[in-house]
């Protein structure tokens, strides 16, 4: 009876062990699996969600970029680019406003996108595979190849075409120990990677830093610092329209697409921009853009080789000097005060309205007489009368303690007058907003002046006036300083 109860006791105790055994297994598989999917987790490329619905509700899209000669630069007061006026366009599709962050290495652009700084990569990616377990790609903005970028002979153009091809490498397998220079972790060197297994011998590869641009690497070439590298044909063609000792004839590739890029966490941003780019691609329009800065020789060669492209010099305009001493006596920044100019005139100093004003900031011949300018064509003369206007249009918001605010309200007031001005901001205080702060509050109702119900409202004392033009000068006037700041020391 005993030995019974005992092998009854022991068998319970055996399966009970078995069950705690078999609990602990679950518990252990449980926990691997856990331990998996979070490396699986952490193995994922971006640090950071906000897809589409996030970033309407920011209303802004922030989009980075490089600056080069092709995707984003300054060319006579305007910010210019094929990405940039595309960006432009479909920001303006989207309805939000857009903000450029420029990414000083190129091998940043996709740490910056996964880390949350854009939520876009608006540059001209290659498509390749290992990128794609980075990113994901947009369709396509156009369709390209690699080319071999090398400098013909100092006396090319005295030599017959035999002598010249003597010279030059015309065939792929000729780059067998021979030294190829590009860009590090960049396609052109996985190309050139690739290139090797598939001739099966050795292509020596220097690398150049990341945070030297493709034009300025073709530059070290036709300088004779380098003797060769790799770039997008449209690119290596852009340049030997300005350089034409370069030779771009040898491919390296099979045609390859080139787009932008989103995180791979942002499916809808993905669709929105592939359906804008679907649409785009049916229009004139695009084509028109894409030739300006890729077909366009002549355009390109002045624009490359004047004085003020951004890439050349640090200069705005021809009148930096005098804006630069205007705009000390106003405490303002230089390149604020060129965004105005540029916005009145486009730095013309002849330029006339279709009001009569005239000059560099479009004095009006009454307003002229009372700064004392006598020749309002004359850039000096035109210069100083507008910042002293300006001044004078400053005092009227001694209220505002806002220095911002009051430099809003400045303009606002030299574009429509400060009459029109105070009517907004009594507008304003009486339907419950800051009559002291122009964004989202003053503004709307400098907007509003344009309908019957506010401009009779019994607080308005100098009636209609068509507010979206006030509204836009400011905003294009800030939104221009914007790109001069990243372009333009101080």
């Amino acid at each position: 009876m005993f030995l019974c109860i005992f092998k009854v006791m022991n068998l319970k105790k055996s399966a009970f062990f078995i069950v705690v055994l078999i609990v602990l297994s679950g518990c252990s598989k449980g926990d691997r699996d856990s331990a998996e999917g979070v490396a699986k987790q952490e193995a994922k490329p971006y640090h950071t969600f906000k897809d589409l619905e996030a970033i309407k509700e920011d209303g802004v899209l922030h989009a980075i970029t490089i600056y080069n000669s092709t995707s984003y630069f300054l060319y006579k007061g305007m910010p210019m680019g094929f990405e940039y006026e595309l960006l432009s366009r479909l920001a303006e599709n989207l309805g939000l406003k857009l903000k450029i962050t420029i990414a000083e290495d190129i091998d940043d652009l996709f740490d910056m996108l996964n880390n949350g700084k854009g939520d876009i990569i608006a540059y001209g990616l290659t498509v390749t595979e290992p990128r794609k377990k980075l990113v994901s790609f947009t369709e396509n903005h156009y369709v390209t190849h690699q080319a071999l970028v090398q400098r013909m002979p100092d006396n090319w153009r005295s030599l017959p075409g035999y002598k010249i091809d003597k010279q030059l490498i015309s065939n792929t397998l000729e780059l067998i120990n021979d030294t190829v220079w590009v860009r590090e972790n960049s396609s052109y060197a996985e190309r050139i990677k690739n290139l090797e297994n598939e001739i099966g011998a050795d292509i020596p590869i220097e690398h150049i830093n990341g945070n030297v641009t493709t034009d300025e690497i073709i530059k070290m070439v036709v300088d004779g610092d380098i003797k060769r590298t790799v770039a997008d044909y449209n690119i290596a063609s852009i340049n030997k329209t300005y350089y034409p000792i370069l030779n771009i004839d040898t491919r390296v590739s099979f045609s390859q697409r080139i787009a932008w890029a989103v995180r791979q966490n942002s499916p809808n941003l993905l669709k929105a921009i592939n359906k804008w780019i679907e649409k785009e691609k049916k229009s004139d329009d695009y084509y028109v853009i894409y030739n300006k800065y890729f077909k366009n020789s002549r355009s390109n060669r002045r624009r490359i080789r004047s004085d003020f492209n951004s890439k050349n010099s640090n200069k705005i305009s021809e009148y930096d000097d005098i804006i630069k001493e205007n705009a000390s006596e106003i405490g303002w920044d230089w390149r604020f005060l060129s965004s105005q100019v540029y916005q009145e005139s486009r730095f013309e100093p002849n330029a006339e309205s279709w009001a009569g004003a005239s000059g560099l900031i479009q004095l009006m011949p009454e307003t002229a007489k009372e700064v004392g300018v006598r020749n309002t064509h004359n850039p000096e003369e035109n210069l100083r009368g507008g910042v002293k206007y300006l001044d004078r249009m400053r005092d009227n918001f001694e209220a505002v303690e806002d220095s911002i605010q009051k430099v809003k309200f400045t303009l606002a007031a030299f574009n429509c007058g400060a009459g029109h001005v105070y009517d907004a901001m009594r507008l304003a205080e009486k339907n419950g907003k800051n009559p002291n702060i122009w964004d989202e509050n003053v503004e709307e109702y400098i907007l509003k002046l344009k309908d019957k119900k506010y401009y009779l409202d019994d607080v308005v004392r100098h009636g209609f006036v068509r507010g979206r033009e006030p509204y836009n000068y400011v905003r294009d006037i800030f939104l221009r300083y914007e790109h001069y700041k990243k372009f333009i020391e101080e």
